[in-house]
């Protein structure tokens, strides 16, 4: 088990390494690809009640996608985790400027005070945020475990979608039996469907 903790470790540094190198403008090139191909996404466009994320470092910027959903009438839901519990809400966004705050762990999350509940049963998509994949859909995110204990509270019915970029792909990323997978990985090149 250590030596599968060393290495995504490894892979969370090599990952920053890769996207660190990358300027400005390549970044926001490859970040608008990956756009493009979600807004293309049958699924994504064919889903009312969408899980989102508010990406925290060397995760694809998801600002823009967030904006470009409200304009396709999409109902954003962003999860809201209690580390104290253990436990996480879905919170329903209307207004990005007004009902965002930020959260314990340093990234922009729903205000509780301003934001209703949503059942997670009740949710079309959920676009999962990672650090690495490979292309069976394994997935290191920051290390947190927060969407590993999420995940399987999903209906089976959700589809789980990675966004990243093809240098954040891995030929295999190190599970663990508490890792969860993802379905679908949408990279600035391609659609990977978890083989």
């Amino acid at each position: 088990m250590e030596e599968i903790q060393e290495k995504k470790c490894e892979i969370r540094n090599e990952t920053a390494n890769k996207l660190s190198a990358f300027s400005s403008t390549e970044l926001e090139l490859k970040t608008r690809a990956v756009e493009d191909r979600l807004f293309e996404f049958a699924n994504f466009l064919e889903a009312k009640i969408v899980l989102m994320y508010v990406n925290g470092g060397n995760e694809v910027d998801t600002r823009e996608i967030l904006k470009k959903s409200f304009e396709y009438n999409k109902i954003i839901v962003l999860p809201v985790f209690n580390p104290k519990q253990n436990k996480v809400k879905m919170l329903k966004v209307d207004n990005l400027d007004t009902d965002l705050k930020l959260g314990s762990r340093g990234i922009l999350e729903p205000n509780p005070e301003r934001c209703k509940i949503v059942p997670i049963d009740s949710l079309d998509i959920a676009i999962i945020p990672g650090i690495a994949f490979d292309e069976k859909g394994g997935r290191i995110g920051p290390g947190d475990g927060y969407y590993d204990r999420m995940i399987p509270k999903l209906p089976v019915t959700t589809r789980k979608v990675a966004l990243t970029f093809e240098c954040q792909i891995y030929p295999q990323i190190p599970m663990e039996s508490h890792d969860k997978y993802i379905d679908i990985i949408i990279t600035e090149k391609r659609v990977i469907y978890k083989i």
